[in-house]
């Protein structure tokens, strides 16, 4: 029944702002529409031009417009406040009746040995601001998760030896561009998602993307023995896949 409530309170939470957010756009606040537009685009044209002092500028500029127009932003008032009042309640639901944890232990049960877990480090690390890359040496493979927030992320395969099977690299990224080097013989599939950028992969020339994913996959990649899988999102860069 609990479930059920807060299912139904997250549901009309979500109907409410976006009815709030179409009617700021429509009567309250129409220019808002094209101030986003603009700041989005003044932070894509930056982040490409950003060893220049104008992509800098156009690129901060924009981010600083960005926040201070979200914040402005009454559906966003509307969210916070909700947020809190949600919060309040839990609070206050859970001071009136707190839930009680009772263990259950099943003493017919054998006790289970401890694992061996054996931590590696990962090869790239997550990083809020700059560029980072593989090495540009010889080096042992381990599969990339990380994510990112303002900056380039290059991955050269061509240094490495790829084990057997699928070779998993996930990126996450706010701005910036991503970069995949893949050997000849290698299979690869890409599942991308961005709001504003362009996608160069293998034969696929600047494909132009606005809030959307886009996924494709070599022909044999299926009964490859040795292949690649890339799954990358971002709000606003480029990602190039291609072979060296």
């Amino acid at each position: 029944m609990k479930e059920k409530i807060k299912s139904d309170y997250t549901s009309w939470l979500i109907i409410i702002g976006i009815v709030m957010l179409f009617l700021e756009f429509t009567f309250f606040n129409s220019g808002l529409i094209f101030s986003l537009l603009v700041q989005v685009g003044m932070i894509y044209i930056g982040s490409k031009r950003m060893s220049k002092k104008l992509g800098k500028l156009l690129f901060w500029g924009g981010i600083v417009f960005l926040v201070i127009s979200v914040l402005s932003m009454l559906t966003f008032r509307f969210l916070l406040l909700a947020i809190l009042i949600h919060f309040l309640i839990q609070y206050s639901q859970t001071k009136k009746n707190p839930i009680q944890i009772k263990p259950v232990i099943d003493l017919s049960k054998k006790p289970v040995k401890d694992e061996n877990l054996v931590k590696k480090k990962p090869l790239i690390t997550n990083v809020f601001f700059g560029k980072q890359k593989t090495p540009q040496a010889v080096y042992e493979w381990n599969d990339i998760n990380i994510q990112a927030g303002l900056g380039d992320t290059v991955i050269d395969l061509s240094y490495t030896v790829l084990p057997k099977g699928e070779t998993i690299i996930f990126i996450r990224n706010i701005v910036g561009n991503i970069e995949v080097l893949v050997p000849y013989d290698m299979e690869v599939y890409v599942n991308h998602t961005s709001f504003a950028g362009t996608a160069r992969i293998l034969d696929l020339q600047d494909e132009k993307m606005f809030n959307q994913s886009l996924q494709l996959h070599t022909a044999d990649y299926e009964n490859a023995h040795q292949k690649v899988k890339i799954v990358s999102s971002m709000f606003a860069g480029n990602i190039e896949v291609k072979r060296v």
